[in-house]
């Protein structure tokens, strides 16, 4: 069985389509044993494929040639996944919301004096 690397990776579920998979190789931001490849190339068992999707780097090695998109079940037994844990990031408090400004519940809506002074308790700060 001969499987193009675009439909490899949009049938074990790296990717939501054919063509994002086709896109993203184009786009350099797959690698087989860290070299560029072309969607079209043909896919064996035992190689090495580094993607960046988003924020993380996806390791796979390939275990099985896999043509038509099934389960995910299905998926991951023609891959052996070698990323790398994702790093813990720490919080960061939202910058949109401010915590300090609490409201009685059933008040309904603020009023306008009430944003007022929400607004002037936040350029206080």
């Amino acid at each position: 069985m001969e499987v193009r690397a675009d439909t490899y990776l949009w049938a074990i579920r790296m990717y939501k389509s054919r063509t994002l998979a086709a896109e993203a190789i184009k786009g350099g931001k797959v690698k087989l044993d860290g070299e560029s490849v072309k969607a079209s190339h043909l896919v064996k068992v035992g190689e090495w494929y580094t993607m960046n999707i988003g924020h993380h780097k996806k390791i796979i090695e390939v275990t099985g040639l896999l043509e038509k998109r099934g389960s995910f079940d299905f998926a991951k037994e023609h891959y052996t996944d070698h990323s790398p844990e994702p790093e813990k990031k720490d919080f960061q408090p939202s910058a949109f919301f401010s915590v300090n400004v609490r409201r009685d519940k059933g008040t309904g809506r603020p009023t306008k004096k009430d944003r007022r002074v929400m607004d002037d308790f936040d350029s206080e700060r």
